[in-house]
């Protein structure tokens, strides 16, 4: 049986629910396909009929009584509305409610201090997550802190995708503008890291760094300063021998140049991975730049320098603790202020210049094999099928190799002694 069409709101509130939902057309002839869905429940549904690509569709307006006849009018004409220029007014509401729903949440994330969706600090710090497993400690907060400090503050809140080159340089000028030429090129890298990242994820289309090729100001890398020659070596190990700071720093300075470790690794030296005994050090995975264990040999130099310290650091975790805090270890400036002390500035030694002293007396002067040598200084070296060496890898001949650097140390020292040359290994 027909229903008599909608006249005003009186017929809605007389219309009874009935076993089955029935409908009310609107009787007003202006809002084709407009009706009101009564069902067995009681309650009343504004429905909108509708045809859009030749596709028929059901748009819902509201619930009655708190969606009026006259709202219910006016919400049916908006949508035609959207019909006469081409827009789907059901695909309208849901592209609004996501947009709504977006902004919550993106106030929510600002809130409780979350990146934001889409963001490059979600991104870079997704692609951190990732990657940074595998990198050492000291390389991962250098680039946390890059990121963090001069990035995240202007670009990190922007969605990716719209990030555009004069963006980034802008933010780059500023690390130029305090003098930082270096940072400011390893900032461009690691934002290109991320881009490339996001490009991988389908977050974004492309790398908007590689734009900034030849915008920058020029910078080469600078190699750590060293000495490198017998005659200048002599007088830097007596300088050694007469420091008159702490006894654990002057220890970490006469190690420093025997063992051929890279600084931080040093420092961090704890007492639980040396063998005084067996005359090895091996340094945990963690600490490694190549993420892999190292083995370092002893020579007996070494371990007397280590039994002379033991009783005043070897209660605690680490071998040189720091000054103030002995959970700690000493602080990486050490070794570089205590030759700053000694009159060695930056331009002629560094801490990291140790190592390029021994790999080059060890291989120019002492004829040691270049694997082995650089084997010791825990550089990636493969053998012939490609195999990269593991951390027992010719142990014998780089002990041998590691006792005859530190007997040539000990021979520079001495007057009028001509240095030998060692047994080629």
């Amino acid at each position: 049986m027909a229903k008599e069409p909608i006249k005003s709101d009186a017929s809605i509130k007389a219309a009874k629910p009935e076993p089955t939902p029935y409908r009310l057309p609107d009787g007003s002839g202006l809002y084709r396909g407009l009706y009101l869905l009564v069902r067995p429940d009681g309650k009343k549904w504004w429905r909108l009929d509708y045809t859009h690509e030749g596709k028929r569709k059901t748009l819902s307006l509201g619930v009655y009584p708190e969606t009026g006849l006259a709202l219910a009018r006016r919400n049916a004409e908006t949508a035609r509305g959207l019909l006469a220029e081409g827009i789907d007014p059901s695909e309208a509401r849901k592209a609004k409610k996501a947009h709504q729903a977006q902004a919550h949440e993106t106030e929510r994330r600002l809130a409780d201090g979350v990146p934001l969706v889409g963001s490059f600090e979600e991104i870079a710090r997704e692609w951190f997550q990732k990657f940074s497993t595998g990198w050492a400690k000291s390389h991962s907060e250098k680039i946390k802190g890059r990121l963090e400090r001069y990035v995240f503050p202007w670009l990190g809140a922007r969605p990716i995708a719209e990030i555009k080159a004069p963006e980034l340089l802008e933010v780059l000028r500023r690390i130029e503008d305090r003098g930082a030429i270096e940072t400011a090129h390893r900032v461009s890298q690691n934002c290109g890291q991320v881009f490339r990242y996001a490009i991988a994820t389908g977050r974004a289309e492309r790398d908007i760094s590689a734009d900034l090729r030849g915008a920058l100001t020029p910078w080469k890398p600078k190699h750590y300063a060293a000495i490198t020659e017998p005659k200048e070596i002599t007088p830097l190990l007596r300088a050694i021998d007469g420091f008159t700071g702490t006894f654990s720093v002057k220890c970490a300075l006469r190690l420093a140049p025997m063992l051929l470790v890279r600084p931080g690794e040093l420092r961090q030296a704890e007492w639980s991975e040396i063998d005084l005994d067996a005359g090895t050090w091996n340094i945990a995975a963690e600490k490694m730049k190549m993420k892999a264990g190292h083995l370092v040999p002893l020579p007996a130099q070494a371990v007397e320098i280590l039994r002379t310290l033991h009783p005043l650091t070897g209660r605690g975790r680490f071998v040189f603790p720091g000054v103030r805090d002995h959970e700690h270890p000493m602080s990486e400036n050490t070794v570089n202020m205590a030759l700053r002390r000694m009159g060695y500035p930056r331009e002629v030694m560094t801490g990291h210049g140790f190592r390029a002293m021994a790999r080059t007396v060890l291989d120019e002067v002492l004829g040691f094999r270049p694997d082995l040598i650089e084997h010791q200084l825990a550089h990636a070296v493969r053998d012939p099928l490609g195999r990269a060496y593991n951390r027992t890898k010719h142990l014998p001949q780089r002990r041998e190799m590691m006792q005859a650097w530190a007997d040539y140390l000990e021979a520079l020292k001495v007057e009028n002694v001509v240095p030998f040359k060692a047994k080629t290994a």
